[in-house]
């Protein structure tokens, strides 16, 4: 490929990963298969090595992918202490092929020159945590961060059952002078952190139940649940734990396999599912005796890690900016299943989207039956050209609901019979239109089709909306009633109309008008989430919401002001400015507005001005007002608070009694150290 090709392909693939990355660590919610991750992340490797001069060291090839925020995790008032790794905590490079571990295998031999043995274990798909242990009590646990940095979440750690917070004494241990404890003074232990999939599946049950988004998988329940701010649901979701890696000055092992079965004795979780292998051909067996019996565990794991055992050969090896040399993954390929499928339902959401998705026979697949999956749009059904009587192969992706990816042809038979997607909506009658950005079809009728009419009603209510007590059945009733249709409907009810409703008594009817009137408190950036507008999540409602501060400036707003926003692209500029200038939209915002809704930012959420724009700022230590009043003056003066110190950090901000660790990370990296004082100065107005 030429410098020039390479060069615009090479920007690309960094964009493409560096947005998987942030939406599979930080948002829990992954867009790419761990395959098509890989294979993506394999192109710009090779396209780096053939044009070095390209690389640069920001590239996903030179660095993990990170679980910190831009700021630290937030929730009332509330965050993560961030805190340096004493050891780098890096990746593992993946294979999908034994090749590839003989490739690895080759050059470890070559790297060792002498006889070694493997360690083969189970690669867990939880998300990573390290240890440590002082005096054998639990002082630290953090994730990984970005390899350098990681979270504090040792109150959270605390809540998970099997991960002791003081070391046993192994039974025959007697103490000396040279070894008065079994452990080491001061170590560290690392793994993975799971929800098995029977906690799993009873998550999910209790999400629906809430209308919370199920997860899609337990890596991301387990990776959420581990950044939870009350640290005692922590308890109620069965996080596990199992421990791989022990760190520390002048350890007393020689191989792996030793430290492990050490740190298991002294009561640590270390995983039994693993075998000292001394040739390929053993750890081929050991690969493909757990590719089957994977199906009968109680928690997922996505492939094999294979390691040198010996621990002087795996300093002698060393490390890549990114990963071991001394260790490879080898990766499962994704968990399929063969079915049937039976036929094809068309499913209207809120926003108008018809999706298709399969009707199945029953199938077991990663723990759970399957009887749905997902066929996305018309373009997939006509890439598979698939029939209704197919064999069908399944797989769990990152979604909830699981995809069909081909059609088994050799199973067809004569009776099939070739699905037509709909012309009209199956709901309401009226023509589809197509998208083709999105490859989907609409239905343009949202005044007056049934579906997205009460698809927007239960929206609105939801919990990350105005967080109202009711659901789909209480949505059904009041719009099958015509006491609702419209969401300012909803603060026109009476205790007279409740009670009108089949099962209502006063009590349920009162219940329901209060949670009504508490959802007047709600702040602009979630009452800009209820309204429903295409693409308008969560996080593009608050930042909406920072930038424009009312619903007044945001209707006014021209596309290019609305490009100006972060993280708002041309997609949903157009999306939030054709839907301000829609009639009855305009009017919906008018009755809520009169019913007492919160449609400008506090003066705290407000953007004052811009003498801060483009500036990141650290804070540490005390000042004369809280800590989040100075954030938020910061985020108020267009810049960004952050909690680590990184190279594009502009300001430490330091108050009385800063951190230690971030005046030396800042003094390293140069940045500049501002007082209060000084910080006033800079946003006087």
């Amino acid at each position: 490929m030429e410098k020039a090709q390479a060069y615009i392909r090479i920007q690309e693939l960094k964009d493409i990963i560096n947005e998987a990355n942030r939406r599979y660590y930080v948002e829990n919610s992954p867009v790419l298969s761990d395959y098509e991750f890989d294979m993506l992340l394999k192109e710009l490797e090779a396209l780096e090595k053939e044009h070095p001069e390209l690389r640069t060291d920001d590239s996903p090839t030179q660095k993990v992918g990170s679980d910190l925020k831009t700021s630290p995790a937030k929730v009332s008032g509330k965050e993560f202490e961030q805190f340096p790794h004493r050891y780098p905590m890096l990746s593992l490079g993946n294979s999908y092929d034994i090749t590839e571990v003989q490739a690895f295998a080759d050059r470890a031999s070559k790297g060792i020159g002498n006889a070694f043995t493997y360690s083969c274990e189970l690669k867990f798909d939880g998300t990573a945590i390290c240890l440590t242990y002082r005096n054998g009590k639990l002082v630290r646990a953090l994730t990984r961060g970005d390899g350098t940095i990681g979270d504090d979440v040792t109150a959270n750690v605390r809540n998970i059952s099997n991960i002791p917070q003081e070391l046993k004494t192994p039974a025959g241990f007697f103490p000396t002078l040279l070894q008065p404890k079994p452990w080491p003074e001061e170590f560290e232990i690392r793994g993975e952190i799971y929800m098995p999939w029977p906690a799993f599946d009873r998550l999910n049950e209790q999400r629906i139940k809430d209308e919370e988004a199920p997860f899609a998988n337990p890596r991301n329940a387990a990776s959420g649940s581990l950044k939870l701010i009350d640290s005692r649901m922590v308890a109620e979701r069965g996080l596990e734990c199992t421990l791989y890696h022990i760190l520390g000055e002048d350890l007393p092992f020689q191989t792996h396999d030793q430290a492990l079965k050490a740190a298991q004795s002294w009561g640590l979780p270390v995983s039994d599912k693993r075998k000292i292998c001394k040739t390929i051909e053993e750890i081929e067996d050991f690969i493909n005796h757990w590719d089957s019996e994977r199906k009968t565990l109680l928690f997922a794991t996505d492939g094999i890690v294979i390691k040198i055992n010996e621990l002087p050969y795996q300093e002698e090896l060393g490390y890549t900016a990114k990963f071991p040399r001394w260790a490879v993954a080898y990766k499962f390929k994704a968990e399929q299943a063969l079915t049937r499928l039976l036929s094809i339902d068309y499913q209207v959401g809120r926003t108008g989207a018809v999706t298709p998705v399969a009707n199945l026979e029953p199938v077991q697949l990663s723990g759970t039956v399957v009887k749905r999956a997902s066929l996305h749009n018309a373009d997939q059904m006509q890439q598979l050209d698939i029939h209704i009587g197919d064999y069908v192969y399944v797989e769990k992706g990152g979604e909830i609901i699981p995809k069909i990816t081909a059609v088994e042809l050799s199973k067809r038979g004569t009776d099939v019979v070739l699905p037509h997607f709909p012309e009209t909506c199956p709901d309401c009658g009226t023509k589809l239109i197509r998208d083709d950005r999105e490859a989907k079809s609409f239905c343009p009728n949202q005044i007056s089709c049934p579906t997205q009419i009460k698809g927007r009603l239960v929206h609105f209510l939801s919990r990350k909306a105005m967080n109202v007590i009711a659901g789909d059945a209480t949505v059904d009733q009041l719009y099958n009633k015509a006491l609702v249709w419209n969401v300012a409907d909803f603060y026109e009810l009476t205790k007279e109309h409740l009670l009108t409703l089949e099962g209502w008594k006063e009590r349920s009817a009162e219940r329901f008008l209060k949670s009504l009137d508490e959802s007047r408190k709600v702040p602009f950036e979630r009452v800009l989430y209820a309204l429903g507008i295409r693409y308008v999540g969560e996080t593009t409602a608050k930042s909406l919401a920072k930038h424009f501060g009312s619903i007044d400036s945001l209707a006014k707003a021209s596309i290019e002001e609305l490009l100006a926003t972060d993280d708002i692209g041309q997609v949903i500029a157009e999306s939030v400015y054709d839907f301000l200038r829609e009639d009855s939209n305009i009017d919906t915002i008018e009755r809520l507005k009169a019913a007492g809704l919160k449609f400008e930012a506090d003066a705290a959420q407000q953007k004052l001005s811009g003498k801060l724009d483009g500036k990141t700022i650290v804070i540490s230590g005390n000042f004369s007002v809280s800590r989040d009043e100075i954030k938020s003056l910061i985020i108020a003066h267009g810049g960004k608070s952050s909690g680590s110190i990184s190279s594009k950090t502009t300001y430490l901000l330091a108050g009385e009694k800063p951190g230690p660790e971030k005046i030396r990370k800042a003094e390293s990296l140069g940045v500049e150290r501002i007082d209060e004082q000084k910080f006033r100065e800079m946003i006087e107005i």
